[in-house]
Parts: C-alpha cells; structure tokens; sequence
C-alpha cells in the first residue's frame, strides 16, 4: 500500500498558502462521511511518486502529523496550475474499506482500427466511465479493443464486460468510440450556369432605344 506523510494546516490565509507551494508544499483537504474535514499539506515530489505507485484511483495511506491514525484515502480532486504544470490543491478522500463507491475510470483504446484505413475518422467520445466497487476492485483504467472496428462501427458501454467485482454506472447505450463515415469536402467550385445572369436595368435600355430614335 502506498504511504504518504501530511503536515496539518492551521494558517489557512492566501500568502500562508502561497508560500506553502513556494516551499515545495502543495495545500490539501482530507474528508470523508465519517472524517471531519482537515486541512493539511504534502511535499510535492513525495506525492506525485507517491500518485504513480498508487494509480489515480489507488489507496494511499495518508498520516498526519499529531494525528496518531492511519487515513486510507483516494485522490477525489486535483487541481493543477495549466501554465506552470504543477499541483496546486489536492481533495482527500477518507473511505471505508467495506463499501462499494463510485469512480471515474479512464477509458484507454487498444489496437488500430481498420476503418481509419479505409478513410473513416475515429472518434472516442468517452473518455472515462463511471463504475462502482470496492476501493481495492476500482481498475485503473478501462481498455476498450478497437481493431475490429469499420467505418460506420461504434463500441457502446453495453459492449464492455464489467469485471466481476465492479459495474458500470453508465446508460448502455453511451458510445465509447466509433468510426465515422469521410464527410466530402466542398471544393468551393460552382457550375457555370449556377451564376447569376447580370441584366441591365429595364428603364435604361428604354432610355437608351428612345435616344437612339431620336
């Protein structure tokens, strides 16, 4: 099981915070139905190896200092700075080791679909499904086999086998991924005989015989 050591936080202002993250600290919440919500740090590094050896969805054990307990939890929430890359809140989620819950589960395509060759574009449309297990029976991930796949084929969630100690709590019907027809592309070109005629104007053309007369 992987470990984690937390430091509680007393001193929730915004430049305490700013400068835990400058520290090499990321600011963090743990809760739970049965946990009082708590604030605390982690050290960074220590936590994304920490993350890689657990999974996003694994059980961490989580001790915090003067805490005397161990808190089995999951990664509920991550919340990341876009431009700099880095981790920059954490949602700690106490659960009880005995009770189903429920978990969004990446959705990895395996293989090459045949339809792409054929001209088709693939189009994963489910990125991740919810399911509900155990803590210890969430999968990290679900693969899902597109080497069968022809243009006009799709892959729906009643398709999958649920492992037998989880379900899917998505609607069958939902489309994981599927292979579009090529669309064709409009060239920009008209016929001739699409354009409009141009005519003078009426008025001027008698304007200009009645001259002519005179």
């Amino acid at each position: 099981m992987a470990k984690l050591q937390a430091h509680s936080r007393n001193d929730l202002r915004r430049s305490v915070t700013r400068k835990l993250r400058v520290d090499g600290f990321v600011p963090a919440v743990l809760y739970g139905k049965k946990t009082e919500s708590t604030a605390v740090s982690v050290p960074s590094i220590e936590f994304m190896k920490t993350l890689r050896e657990a999974g996003r969805n694994g059980i961490i054990d989580l001790f915090v200092d003067g805490d005397g307990k161990k808190h089995q939890v999951m990664v509920h929430d991550l919340q990341n700075d876009i431009l700099k890359g880095n981790t920059t809140h954490i949602d700690f989620f106490e659960v009880d080791m005995k009770s189903e819950l429920d978990a969004d589960v990446a959705v990895n395509l395996v293989g090459d679909a045949p339809g792409e060759a054929e001209g088709g574009v693939l189009s994963h449309m489910l990125y991740t499904i919810s399911v509900r297990a155990l803590p210890t029976e969430i999968p990290e991930s679900i693969e899902v086999d597109i080497s069968q796949l022809g243009v006009g084929d799709s892959i729906a969630v009643s398709d999958l086998k649920s492992g037998k100690n989880f379900e899917f709590n998505n609607d069958d019907e939902e489309t994981v991924v599927a292979v579009l027809a090529p669309t064709l592309e409009d060239d920009g070109t008209e016929e001739a005989s699409d354009e409009p005629e141009l005519v003078g104007n009426d008025e001027d053309s008698e304007e200009g015989s009645n001259d002519s007369e005179q």
